[in-house]
């Protein structure tokens, strides 16, 4: 995938302008697809350029002038024939993993401190999916199709950082029992 497929799958529902995307892409692809807000100015200029998306100039008083961006049927189309692709599963690359594959040779509170800086990332992260859950998804089954995808997205992501903690109190666990070091 490429960063374009995620700022055509941001902008498909609502136009909007560039600093909104970036926000929106902070709230929701983002979570799944990083991108720095410059990345994403960059990649809106080439869309606009291939013509798959499409500007234009709102005049604002004592500021520059906004850009509000919207996907052209050619950028949506562009997006239909990638969504209609078949795609590889991501290969996982996990510093966390490499260092616990190797950690026999260190003293395991070293890893356990490792562990427990990731566990609470993976908890705040999980937090803040609830929330998203709480305030936007309550009722899934009401919500339109574009909704009701989005909400999958979001499963995905609570069911990510739900195994992840789960993992690290079973390592912690093992670690705990059968590591004198």
């Amino acid at each position: 995938m490429a960063l374009a497929h995620a700022i055509l799958a941001a902008l498909v529902d609502a136009p909007c302008t560039g600093y909104d995307l970036a926000k929106r892409f902070d709230g929701s692809v983002g979570f799944f697809w990083s991108a720095s807000h410059q990345q994403i100015y960059r990649e809106l200029s080439k869309l606009e350029n291939q013509g798959s998306i499409s500007s234009e100039s709102i005049l604002q008083t004592g500021r520059p002038d906004k850009r509000l961006y919207s996907v052209t049927d050619l950028g949506e189309q562009h997006l239909k024939e990638w969504i209609a692709q078949s795609c590889e599963p991501t290969p996982i690359k996990d510093d966390l993993l490499v260092k616990i594959f190797a950690g026999h040779i260190v003293p395991k509170q070293i890893i356990l401190a490792e562990l427990e800086h990731h566990q609470e990332t993976h908890l705040k992260k999980l937090s803040t999916y609830k929330e998203l859950e709480q305030c936007y998804f309550q009722n899934p089954q009401e919500l339109p199709a574009s909704g009701k995808f989005q909400y999958l997205t979001l499963l995905n992501g609570i069911s990510y950082e739900t195994h992840w903690l789960a993992w690290c109190n079973q390592v912690r666990e093992l670690l705990n029992q059968t590591i004198e070091n």
